[in-house]
């Protein structure tokens, strides 16, 4: 039997620094779901916005950075009660902007991925951070 439940898209970057650590963000009580979990930034397209497009306006929103995308960086398939949930996650350097949190987060981090493996993360995250700590072509 097939699930019901409508295909969304969520996008996340995950943002190295020149330092090869990558940005995380702590949920914070304004969430609804997932609160005290370590996540990339990013977020969900609006209705007809591309990928990479939602994918600026959410690094901007949640962390003031802009960024260039390198690649992509892994996919995962999770689910929640709006739908099932396609997490596609691209690979990025900051290139400029200051970074601040929005009220979605209370703590950022520039952690090397075997030390993002220690802390509470998104369980959709957890497939494809393995993958990157396998990977020797990250930035």
């Amino acid at each position: 039997m097939s699930d019901s439940k409508p295909f969304r898209m969520a996008v996340k970057a995950v943002v190295f620094d020149a330092e090869h650590r990558c940005l995380v963000l702590r949920r914070s009580a304004a969430n609804h779901s997932f609160v005290g979990c370590w996540e990339w930034p990013g977020g969900k397209p609006d209705p007809g916005e591309d990928l990479d497009t939602a994918l600026r306006r959410e690094l901007r929103e949640e962390c003031g950075l802009e960024v260039d995308f390198l690649g992509l960086a892994g996919a995962s398939e999770f689910q929640m009660p709006v739908g099932r949930i396609i997490l596609l996650c691209l690979l990025a350097r900051p290139t400029g902007g200051e970074l601040r949190l929005s009220h979605e987060h209370d703590a950022f981090a520039w952690l090397p991925l075997a030390e993002l493996a220690q802390r509470p993360i998104l369980e959709a995250m957890k497939p494809i951070l393995k993958t990157l700590l396998e990977r020797t072509d990250l930035p």
